[in-house]
């Protein structure tokens, strides 16, 4: 049997970039880092084209990527 098969796979997560105007990928679709008031959202679109606002948290629960899928 090869050890490396056997081996779980470990992901680390990658912090998110806290750059305002920063761009990441989502299910396809591209989010920009805005600052309002002091907190930080991600802004979009879904796939219905309507406006979405993504805490950090949901965002990197929801997956990103610095390249589109």
């Amino acid at each position: 049997m090869n050890d490396i098969a056997a081996r779980p796979v470990i992901r680390k997560s990658r912090p998110l970039p806290t750059v305002p105007c920063s761009v990441v990928w989502s299910k396809g679709h591209p989010f920009v880092l805005e600052r309002f008031a002091g907190t930080a959202r991600w802004v979009g679109l879904d796939a219905y084209g309507r406006p979405r606002a993504l805490t950090p948290t949901a965002l990197d629960s929801q997956g990103w990527s610095h390249r589109r899928a």
